[in-house]
């Protein structure tokens, strides 16, 4: 029975991997069941077999490309110890969105935020929760470095943490929309800027 788990696991992964790119870059409502099939080889039998249909698809693609950047971050905020350098990782991260831990088509969460936005609630979610983690993820950074001694005191964590996370998505958006990469690594430097302004010299 292990063995058929298993499998049904591998297949059910490679379905995943397979699909990762062109439901970035398609968007749900774009991307097709031939599409599907097309990118695994395999027929809509066997998709739908492991899968109860495209959403369903498309939800596990969602935590798929989703969980390649936060172990990028993660990989990077361990390797660190200063707080202003945890904070800096996430612009490192993000001013690097073209390498191979981005799937293809950008930020998977801006992507499906858009396109969910009125017309998808399960998706929409999906990355509601994970901007909300994401501010979370900043504040509790911020928390420690003020406690540490790292950065002011006088700083409002929650309102920094949605300035980060408002920065770097809407200077994806505006690099996507007009093919101008260096708009992005303009955003960037302002949030270096911000991150050097609440620490303490």
């Amino acid at each position: 029975m292990e063995e058929v788990t298993s499998k049904a696991e591998r297949t059910r992964q490679f379905i995943i991997e397979k699909t990762a790119n062109i439901f970035n870059k398609k968007g749900y409502a774009g991307t097709s069941m031939s599409d599907l099939t097309a990118a695994t080889g395999l027929t809509k039998g066997s998709i739908y077999g492991n899968f109860e249909n495209k959403e369903d698809v498309a939800l596990a693609v969602f935590d798929y490309n989703h969980s390649r950047i936060i172990t990028e971050v993660k990989k990077k905020t361990e390797a660190v110890s200063t707080f202003r350098d945890k904070l800096m990782v996430y612009a490192d991260v993000y001013n690097h969105y073209l390498m191979p831990y981005f799937p293809e088509g950008g930020c998977p969460i801006l992507n499906t935020a858009i396109e969910a936005d009125d017309t998808n609630g399960l998706l929409k979610d999906r990355a509601a929760k994970a901007v909300i983690k994401w501010q979370r993820n900043i504040q509790d950074i911020i928390k420690s470095g003020i406690a540490a001694g790292e950065f002011k005191d006088e700083i409002n964590p929650q309102q920094m943490a949605i300035s980060i996370v408002a920065l770097i998505e809407g200077g994806i958006m505006i690099s996507q929309v007009t093919d101008d990469l260096s708009a992005f690594h303009r955003v960037i430097k302002t949030v270096t800027l911000l991150i050097d302004q609440i620490t303490v010299q």
